[in-house]
């Protein structure tokens, strides 16, 4: 691109959610390459809690003091959409010299109207992490159905020992786990035709499920662990069994041998479908006086040493499918069920209000089965009437 386009600017700010020390890594790794590549573009990262990511941007907004660009997870792109924080890329991106390397559907979370409002720069891939020793030495096959996971995780606990077969995430971030046992039970709360509702007594099945789950095959602290209680129950050898995506790879391996002491393995199928959710964090230009610098940094992700530099630190899938045929990926079996999931993956449920409803909805109603609050029933006709108040 000619010097003179970068006129508006060629300092940018990027905000963006990465908390881990490994997701800091990737990052640092990234902005390395590009700092190579484009010596007169500079770009300082801003790191945004999840928690007070929605607060600040909408602030951000109202006091037009947006960043130049923005980390969008498909769950909040409507939402963001509907405030005006986005930037249509739709032209920028089709004359791309890489679009192609880049699958239709993969641009669909973060397409409304024809209108194309950000790039992945990887892809959040759900699956499975098991103890593969403790498995062999159980004589316990992986599980391929939830049904199976339940009786592995049972066989596989002892309270009395401090050891559990399943490290449930029933606090912080716990709500998209719960939607998709739902699902795996024939409950979605997104439709085809692009309702929403839940179906009860499917939901409620579900739920019932993953309550047995908590009650026999969980830590007593489950009702209120996060990210980090279940990623250091698994390491530290308290759980059997947890399910994450592949962002949280290279910090299980700083602790346990891939291949020897654990494996991977994608999400079992419910008795209605298989839910493994593919989502995409989206980069998007969310100051218009910073576009050119902005859309430079934004494509560079979609590079193949920038994507396999990223997912070497982190373990988050490239989105490009070029980056993703690497030797460096295709060639490790631990990712083999990440390739899989590429198959049958589905993206998050997105609709105005949805990122709310989970969280102040779902999760504290699903809480409150675990703790002997509520039955599932009551929880479920709970989530129906958040729902009906959240998209009205």
């Amino acid at each position: 691109m000619p010097q003179a386009a970068f006129a508006q600017s060629k300092s940018i700010n990027y905000w963006h959610t990465f908390t881990s020390q490994s997701e800091q890594a990737g990052l640092d790794e990234v902005m390395k390459l590009f700092a190579a590549a484009h010596p007169d573009i500079s770009v300082t990262p801003e790191n945004i809690p999840n928690p007070e990511f929605m607060a600040k941007i909408t602030a951000a907004v109202v006091a037009n003091t947006r960043p130049s660009v923005t980390m969008v997870s498909s769950e909040r792109f409507r939402d963001l959409l509907a405030m005006g924080a986005l930037s249509d890329m739709t032209d920028r991106i089709q004359s791309w010299e890489r679009r192609a390397d880049f699958a239709d559907q993969r641009f669909d979370s973060i397409t409304a109207d024809g209108k194309i409002y950000g790039v992945p720069g990887f892809a959040f891939v759900d699956w499975m992490y098991y103890r593969k020793d403790w498995f062999e030495e159980a004589g316990i096959a992986v599980p391929t159905t939830l049904a199976e996971m339940y009786d592995a995780a049972v066989k596989l606990t002892d309270a009395g020992a401090n050891r559990y077969g399943f490290g449930l995430r029933g606090g912080p971030g716990g709500q998209y786990t719960i939607l998709n046992i739902m699902e795996a039970f024939g409950s979605p709360v997104l439709h085809e035709d692009g309702s929403t509702g839940l179906d009860r007594d499917k939901a409620i099945e579900g739920i019932k499920y993953f309550a047995d789950m908590a009650k026999n095959a969980a830590p007593p602290s489950a009702p209120n662990d996060g990210f980090r209680q279940i990623i250091e129950g698994f390491q530290t050898g308290q759980t059997a069994m947890i399910s994450h995506h592949t962002g949280s790879y290279q910090d299980i391996a700083s602790k346990l041998k891939p291949g020897v002491e654990f494996g991977t393995m994608a999400i079992p199928a419910g008795p209605a479908k298989r839910v493994a959710r593919l989502a995409y964090a989206y980069n998007s230009i969310t100051k218009p006086e910073d576009a050119d610098a902005a859309w430079e940094w934004i494509k560079f992700w979609g590079e193949p040493d920038a994507a396999v530099a990223f997912l070497e630190k982190t373990g988050y899938f490239p989105a490009s499918t070029t980056a993703a045929q690497d030797e460096r990926i295709g060639g490790n079996p631990m990712y083999a069920a990440a390739s899989e999931t590429l198959g049958f993956g589905i993206p998050q449920p997105s609709f105005p209000g949805a990122a709310g409803w989970a969280e102040s909805t779902v999760l504290p109603a699903f809480q409150r089965v675990l703790i002997g609050e509520a039955t599932p029933e009551q929880a479920v006709d709970e989530m129906i009437a958040g729902l009906a108040e959240a998209t009205s």
